[in-house]
């Protein structure tokens, strides 16, 4: 004898529920209520940055000019003098080579040291008012001043080698 098959109510009542659950999601498809699958304008834009408007011609800055010209003879100035100390504390420096620290040698070394940084930090100062100077046209939105970024990185490139010479001279001396 075999069993009856156990009645399975729910089964109707799923069915029903897929049923609309899926006839819910499709919507009204002859009607057109469902999204184009057409290329969107938006889909035919790049993640670059947009072009830049061409920048508009450089006007000449006199008084920037006579700004970066006063900024130019002050750095000759200083490297002049920095090259003149440098050789004496250079000679200084080699005097010291063997000399005890506290000795005359070294001090006269050391003084010759403390005058090259002298030089150095008003070729800092420089560096601080060349940057002054874009500052206040980047402030003002203008565009970068090519004489102004030649003298400034004119300054940093002496500064950079007063800072090379300066230390080559003090591994010439001892340290205390």
């Amino acid at each position: 004898m075999s069993r009856p098959a156990p009645a399975r109510p729910l089964a109707p009542l799923s069915l029903l529920l897929g049923t609309l659950i899926l006839t819910g999601c499709a919507g009204d498809v002859a009607a057109g209520d469902y999204p184009s699958l057409a290329r969107r304008p938006a889909e035919g834009m790049g993640f670059g940055e947009p072009a830049l408007p061409p920048a508009p011609p450089l006007v000449a800055d006199p008084k920037l000019d006579a700004g970066i010209a006063t900024l130019r003879t002050r750095l000759g100035t200083i490297a002049a003098g920095f090259a003149r100390d440098a050789a004496v504390a250079e000679r200084a420096g080699r005097a010291a080579r063997g000399a005890a620290v506290g000795s005359e040698g070294w001090l006269t070394a050391q003084s010759a040291l403390a005058q090259l940084d002298d030089w150095r930090a008003q070729v800092t100062a420089l560096a601080s008012e060349a940057d002054e100077l874009a500052a206040a046209r980047a402030a003002r939105l203008e565009a970068p001043y090519p004489a102004l970024t030649v003298v400034s990185e004119t300054i940093r490139t002496e500064g950079e080698r007063q800072t090379a010479t300066i230390l080559r001279i003090q591994a010439l001396t001892p340290t205390a």
